[in-house]
Order: structure tokens, then C-alpha cells, then sequence
């Protein structure tokens, strides 16, 4: 007689990838597959506002979906509409075809939720919570030159561009990624971008202390690759750089950019630069739902470790309705290490941007989280769920030096400076004292109510902005 297998709160199964038919949309069904594996195509019939989704869906959304996505644009969105084909399929890749059935599914799709939200998702009585801002890990106040933030003693994050192939609602660089909504006017890069990657190097080239780049925007996916190539070889010559990371959405959002065989081309060039260098050249993505990992997905990130790179990782962002349970993120991470390919490394909780609210979790689930994901996958490939605080950095949610579960502020200490802080504590002639307590805030609705009344009291407790890149405050 076999053992009996074990009753466990989360049960694996191995689950095969699947590319959802996207002539199941109306506007779609004369697409080719040749066509939809076309970066290019692709490109070209990206979805940027409601006219061009009803041009795909047609019927199969009824008015009260447009009517909640008009709302949102015109009350909270703080990114606009920009959806390649590849991430709209895999919005209700599997639901009945009559209108109110699928325009239901639409409603409660995870990655509609955070792709494409509506007024309905956004919290009726605190849409952002009062303390968020704009530019809510303050990246820009501590570039040293335009683009470069310097936020770690030894990393820094290079945004070459401004722009994406896809624009995500919870994006943490809203202030400054993609085209301006009625709710933000967006800040700009100045420069060109020949001048600014070349400062962006001279600043390296002077500080031999930082030896970890993060090469990002926007979306690197947006670069012309010449341009990338010779921003990335220039790196590499530079000693003191012994990481890359390439940050790209696009290997999820667009995987079709990264198969490109002048993409993978060139990236071998640099991989084999890299290696000759014993320089560790990675690839970071971003997926949130197991609904996005198909099987293009996994052909661009074998595509990728085939060119060179060191790994292929997923930093994730942890949202409800989308992952925040335990089955939905080890779906997810066993989609990812499984079949696809790309290690689970990190899931950020949300950023404190405006109108975010809906999408943030609170420290004591995230801790819950972590520690219901332990024990299922390989040591090396279980996600850690992390806190970037604002003045900070990235923290593991249980290092939080103490936490008041009432008004849902947790506290943090950090083990270094950053330039800006160094620069506020000369302009006042103080050091910058390394014992201070950052705050952390848990979204209002979370609270237990004599938090939610404590806060009802606080200015701009009752209700929040959106304007300005601190709320309240005018644009710079």
C-alpha cells in the first residue's frame, strides 16, 4: 500500500504554458502568427486610447467597462494608456465570448488590474494615502547627473529613456515615465541622449567606488540597439563595473523585441565582452501574474541566456487582486523558475505613489506572505518580498526596527548615506546620522478603525491629491 500524499496548503502542479489565441478578439482575428511574433507589428498596433480598444474588442466589452476606463483616465490615472498586443492577450485569455460574461471576466482579470485600471478598482475614500508623492523614493533628487541616481554605495541606476513599450498603472517612476495625464504633467529628460550617457559615464569613470549599474529608464527596450551597444561596451570598459543589469519589462510585455536576431546579436557581442571581463551581465524583468508568463515569454528568456547573460530575474511588484495571496504568487514563481526560465527574485510592496492605494498591502500581510511562500521552491529561486523605503532602500519586510500595527507605520535604519543626505547634513552643518528612523505606511484601509480615525485627523487625512510631484505641492 502507497503513502497517501500529503495535504498541503499549497499544492504544485505542474502546469504547461499557453499562448492565449488572440482571434478570439474581434479586432484580431486575421492576424497571423507570423505577424504576432513581428516586434515591429507588435509595436504598431499598440492600444494608447479607448478608440483603438474598442477597434479590438469590439462588442465583447460593454459601455460600462468604457465608461469606468474613461473615468479613471479623466479622475486618477497617472500613466496613460499604452498596451502592446502580447499584454492585452493575456487579459481574460480564457473567457466566454458573449459581452457580459467576458466584459465581467475583464472586470476581475488580475492583469487588467494593474495594466489597464478603472475607476472601480481605485479606493472611494482614500485613493492615495497622504503621505505619498510623486517621485516617492525621490530617484531624481539624488541624480548627480541627469539620470543617474546614486541612491547606494556601491550601485547606481542609469535611465537612458523615458519611455516604454507598455505602461503600467503602478509604475514607481510615474513623475517621469511616459506622456502627461489631466492628473500629472510629466518632468522631462533634458538632455540628449548621446550627451547624457556620456556624463553618466564620466561620473563612473570618477567614482571607481560604484561597481554595480543597473541600466534602465522607462524601458531599455525603447533604445535603438546601436545606441545601447555603445553605451554598454563603454561600460565595460571601466574596471571598476563588475554588474550589469539590464532592466526590461519588454522580455514579458514584448518578448517579440527580444528575439529579434540584431537584439540577440548584438547582446551576444556584449555577453562575450562581459565574460571576457568576468563581468556578471543579468537581464531583469518584470512580471506579476501568471497569466503574463506564455510560452514567447520563455522562448525570449532562453533566447537571452542563449546570447550570454548571466540570468534572466523577475522583480515583481506586490499588488492585491493581482498576487497577494500565497497560490497566486507561487503559481506565478513556479511559471517562472519552471518553465520559463527567469528566476523569482524580488516583489516590491507598491510604491507610495498617488492613487496606488487599492494595490498596496500592509507590512504584517507581506510578512504573512513571505513566510506562506517558504519551503516550496529552491532556496535559490523563493522571491524575497521587500519594502523600498523612501529614504532607505530596499529592506526584507521583516528587518523593520519596530511597527505600529495601529496606524499602520512600520520604522526602519539603514547602514549607509547617500549623497543627498550627506549634501541636506552639510547645508544644516550637521552629519548625517546613520541611527535615524525612516517611516513606512501601511494603506489607510488596512488599518484597524481608531488607526483609520487617527489618520482621518491628520492634514490631508480625510482625503488625497494627486497634483504637484509632492502632493500639494506645485510642479518643478
Amino acid at each position: 500500500m502507497g503513502l497517501q500524499p500529503i495535504r498541503q496548503p499549497y499544492q504544485y502542479v505542474r502546469t504547461a504554458l499557453a499562448e492565449p489565441d488572440w482571434r478570439r478578439l474581434p479586432g484580431w482575428r486575421d492576424v497571423t502568427a507570423r505577424q504576432w511574433r513581428d516586434a515591429q507589428w507588435q509595436r504598431a498596433h499598440c492600444v494608447k486610447n479607448i478608440r483603438q480598444l474598442r477597434a479590438v474588442a469590439g462588442e465583447l466589452l460593454t459601455d460600462r467597462f468604457y465608461e469606468e476606463l474613461a473615468a479613471d483616465q479623466a479622475q486618477f490615472a497617472m500613466m496613460s494608456m499604452l498596451l502592446p498586443p502580447q499584454m492585452l492577450n493575456t487579459m481574460a485569455p480564457y473567457a466566454p465570448t458573449d459581452p457580459e460574461s467576458f466584459t465581467e471576466a475583464f472586470f476581475a482579470d488580475p492583469v487588467r488590474r494593474y495594466m489597464l485600471p478603472v475607476r472601480a478598482d481605485r479606493h472611494p475614500r482614500w485613493p492615495s494615502h497622504p503621505k505619498s508623492e510623486r517621485d516617492s523614493l525621490h530617484e531624481a533628487e539624488m541624480w548627480v547627473v541627469e539620470g543617474l541616481t546614486h541612491r547606494y554605495p556601491t550601485k547606481v541606476l542609469a535611465e537612458l529613456v523615458s519611455t516604454c513599450p507598455q505602461y503600467c498603472g503602478h509604475c514607481t517612476r510615474m513623475d517621469l515615465v511616459g506622456n502627461s495625464t489631466p492628473q500629472v504633467s510629466k518632468t522631462r529628460l533634458v538632455l540628449r541622449p548621446a550627451d547624457r550617457q556620456e556624463q553618466i559615464l564620466d561620473y563612473l569613470k570618477r567614482t571607481p567606488a560604484v561597481r554595480d549599474v543597473v541600466v534602465s529608464g522607462g524601458d531599455l527596450a525603447n533604445v535603438p540597439w546601436p545606441q545601447l551597444e555603445s553605451f554598454l561596451v563603454q561600460l565595460l570598459e571601466l574596471g571598476s563595473v563588475r554588474d550589469i543589469r539590464l532592466a526590461s519589462k519588454a522580455v514579458v510585455g514584448l518578448p517579440q523585441h527580444w528575439l529579434q536576431p540584431q537584439v540577440l546579436d548584438g547582446l551576444g557581442r556584449v555577453a562575450a565582452v562581459a565574460a571576457r571581463r568576468s563581468v556578471n551581465l543579468a537581464v531583469h524583468t518584470h512580471a506579476n501574474h501568471v497569466q503574463s508568463v506564455t510560452p514567447l515569454v520563455a522562448e525570449a528568456a532562453r533566447a537571452l541566456l542563449d546570447a550570454g547573460v548571466r540570468d534572466v530575474r523577475n522583480q515583481g511588484v506586490l499588488m492585491r487582486g493581482v498576487n497577494a495571496t500565497p497560490e497566486d504568487l507561487l503559481d506565478l514563481c513556479f511559471a517562472l523558475q519552471g518553465e520559463a526560465n527567469i528566476l523569482p527574485y524580488y516583489f516590491y510592496l507598491c510604491d507610495m505613489i498617488p492613487n496606488s492605494e487599492h494595490w498596496r498591502t500592509s507590512m504584517h500581510e507581506a510578512q504573512r506572505l513571505q513566510e506562506a511562500i517558504m519551503g516550496y521552491l529552491p532556496g535559490y529561486a523563493t522571491p524575497r518580498i521587500v519594502c523600498d523605503v523612501p529614504d532607505v532602500g530596499k529592506r526584507w519586510v521583516h528587518q523593520a526596527v519596530a511597527y505600529d500595527r495601529l496606524r499602520g507605520i512600520s520604522y526602519w535604519t539603514k547602514n549607509y548615506r547617500t549623497e543627498l543626505e550627506v549634501r541636506q547634513a552639510e547645508d544644516a552643518g550637521l552629519d548625517a546620522p546613520l541611527d535615524r528612523r525612516h517611516p513606512y505606511y501601511d494603506p489607510l484601509d488596512t488599518l484597524p478603525e481608531p488607526g483609520r480615525g487617527w489618520w482621518s485627523g491628520q492634514p490631508g487625512g480625510s482625503c488625497s491629491r494627486t497634483s504637484g510631484r509632492t502632493l500639494g505641492e506645485p510642479n518643478s
